[in-house]
């Protein structure tokens, strides 16, 4: 466990804790900085207030950011592709779709990009009331990630 001081107080952290901490909570629209948690990006700051119970507003991107990243966490500015976004592979562009759809499995996404999920959850309601809520749109639409190579190929259940 490694001792960070944010805002003054000091808070006994690990990649393990921050990982629960966000588990059930949908990521907040990236704007320019994001860190990679259980493969959705968050805004850093979200996950430092969720982790340390600190208001955003006492803290900066740039500390959260180091702090994370000092915990084993991928943290980039967007546009900038992460490391799992570099590789070459099979499938729809190069392997980067399949790379970000395969945390989301059996989820609800939005992709705003075809390798970058906004949003994702258990039910579509959650989904459209996300973007609601932030004002975006789904550019590349809305679906429920498949499970298995037969939901994949629409093959009926035995």
């Amino acid at each position: 466990m490694a001792r960070f001081t944010i805002a003054g107080q000091t808070f006994e952290l690990d990649p393990q804790r921050v990982e629960t901490e966000v588990a059930g909570e949908l990521p907040d629209p990236v704007k320019e900085h994001y860190v990679v948690v259980n493969g959705r990006r968050f805004p850093p700051k979200q996950v430092i207030e969720r982790v340390t119970g600190l208001d955003r507003a006492d803290f900066t991107t740039h500390q959260a950011r180091r702090v994370l990243k000092r915990l084993g966490f991928t943290a980039a500015r967007a546009g900038e592709a992460e490391p799992a976004e570099t590789a070459n592979g099979d499938g729809p562009y190069g392997g980067r779709q399949a790379a970000a759809l395969a945390p989301h499995a059996g989820k609800w996404v939005a992709l705003d990009s075809p390798d970058h999920v906004l949003v994702a959850a258990s039910t579509p309601q959650e989904v459209l009331s996300w973007l609601a809520r932030h004002e975006r749109t789904a550019g590349y639409g809305m679906f429920r990630v498949p499970t298995t190579p037969d939901e994949t190929e629409g093959i009926a259940p035995r």
